[in-house]
């Protein structure tokens, strides 16, 4: 049989976090002595088209995509991010970013202006911007003039908001520490203004039919990883405290808010 793939493209946002990434999962994969194959998905390739692939062994995928999916995916695990706003939780927000120069001081402010997003199946880049509009401001469509889309990723959104082409736009929380913690420069182009509520983090997952042993010891490995003392300078540079085990059933919120915002009925190009 041919090895499974592994891979970390969705958080491998600078070159440090790829590399930590690469190293924790192959360690995971050896402890587990699971037959997968760590391989590349840069961009522009899409995202979308990893996820649709039956051969996944150990492939991290947003909560939206994994909870749609059927047939639904195998949770190996999620990472708790380190920081305190995290609150030692497997949980995630979009941060609602302008340029660092822009004389915006709230969400509010950028009403009238060019909103971007970086894909309509982007719980992250996407749904979660369009859900704190629609629950914590008052109904009213064509608050932007113009909406930019396909901006591809949070690097790709931040390229915008540096350039000018748009006034605001949402950033992975997870992926906008990662940058700045490893990308500074690249960070400090933009500012946050608002953060959405939480979801839960972007699991790992497989989407081949595993046996039940293959799966455990794939889980016992993540758990593992977050104290094997090899791995603390990779757990660092990707601001993990440890692993734990979600539920596919936790992602049905996510699913929910996306359903809402589909619901709501204004069309974002």
């Amino acid at each position: 049989m041919a090895p499974l793939l592994a891979n970390a493209r969705m958080y491998s946002v600078t070159p440090q976090a790829k590399a930590a990434w690469r190293t924790l999962i192959e360690w995971v994969i050896a402890r587990a002595r699971f037959p997968a194959q760590f391989v590349d998905h840069d961009p522009p390739k899409l995202l979308s088209e990893l996820w649709s692939r039956n051969d996944l062994g150990a492939v991290q995928m947003c909560g939206l995509p994994a909870s749609l999916r059927n047939p639904a995916p195998t949770i190996l695990a999620a990472p708790v991010p380190s920081l305190p706003r995290y609150a030692g939780r497997a949980i995630y927000m979009s941060d609602l970013a302008v340029r660092a120069n822009s004389p915006f001081k709230t969400v509010e402010d950028t009403f009238g202006g060019i909103a971007g997003y970086s894909l309509k199946d982007s719980q992250s880049g996407y749904f979660a911007f369009r859900y704190y509009l629609q629950t914590h401001h008052a109904p009213a469509r064509g608050r932007y003039r113009r909406i930019v889309g396909n901006l591809l990723n949070p690097r790709g959104v931040i390229k915008a908001l540096a350039a000018g082409e748009i006034d605001i736009g949402p950033l992975d929380g997870y992926v906008f520490d990662l940058i700045r913690d490893g990308d500074p420069a690249y960070a400090a182009q933009v500012r946050v203004l608002a953060s959405t509520d939480p979801t839960p983090m972007p699991p790992i997952v497989a989407t081949a039919p595993l046996d039940a042993s293959s799966v455990q010891r794939l889980r016992d490995g993540f758990m593992a990883a977050g104290s094997e003392p090899s791995l603390a300078p990779a757990r660092a540079t990707l601001l993990i405290e440890r692993f734990v085990v979600p539920e596919l059933s936790e992602y049905g919120e996510t699913r929910r808010r996306a359903e809402r915002v589909e619901r709501e009925g204004e069309d974002w190009p």
